[in-house]
């Protein structure tokens, strides 16, 4: 699963980097927001501005932080170590690619929820291909796994397309955002197999 997870990374990368300089794509980043903005209700409203709490920083730090409170009750200190690398790593990823590539935001017009930072990637898509990376392969062995990969990539779908909804990221910016969290949960997970024991990383 890891090399499954790693491939579909590096893809949505190169397509989200050719895609920043691509001026055909640029135009359908835009024409994308342009329709959602257009079929807006009050309700994905609220949705999409939930989502947005849940998905930020803030949020993300306490649910790891509870999440790491968990593994050291029962003393999976290997996975905490996992999940701490995960999270910290693709924070600081993201960040340091947003102040790399410095991408306006869209037009303010289409704005739904408040935003920090550059456009590109999406730091909400980094944090949430994050979490499910992390809990998909935490839980490759768990027998309820496939419950667990199909909450996972729904997550990560649902946060990704209510940043465009929201009219704050681009479509490739959501891409990228994927790409990131996929290639380091995975080259982190790769790497961590290689200093413990496989099974202390798994959750049965």
């Amino acid at each position: 699963m890891p090399y499954l997870i790693l491939c579909i990374g590096c893809i949505l990368f190169l397509l989200s980097v050719f895609g920043l300089y691509s001026p055909f794509i640029s135009k359908f980043d835009l024409h994308a927001i342009q329709i959602l903005s257009e079929h807006r209700n009050k309700v994905l409203d609220q949705i999409v501005i939930v989502l947005a709490y849940l998905g930020g920083m803030p949020f993300v730090l306490f649910f790891t932080s509870v999440w790491c409170l968990c593994c050291a009750w029962y003393k999976k200190y290997s996975t905490l170590i996992f999940i701490l690398m995960g999270i910290s790593g693709s924070i600081a990823l993201g960040w340091l690619l947003k102040w790399c590539f410095n991408r306006p935001r869209p037009p303010e017009i289409y704005h739904l929820v408040e935003n920090y930072g550059a456009s590109f990637p999406s730091a909400h898509s980094v944090y949430a291909a994050a979490f499910a990376s992390l809990i998909m392969l935490i839980s490759q062995n768990h027998s309820q796994k496939v419950y667990f990969i199909g909450v996972s990539c729904l997550w990560l779908l649902f946060m990704g397309l209510s940043r465009i909804y929201a009219g704050v990221h681009y479509p490739t910016d959501v891409l990228a955002g994927w790409s990131i969290g996929f290639i380091w949960i995975s080259l982190l997970w790769l790497w961590l197999q290689s200093r413990f024991d496989n099974n202390k990383l798994f959750v049965r």
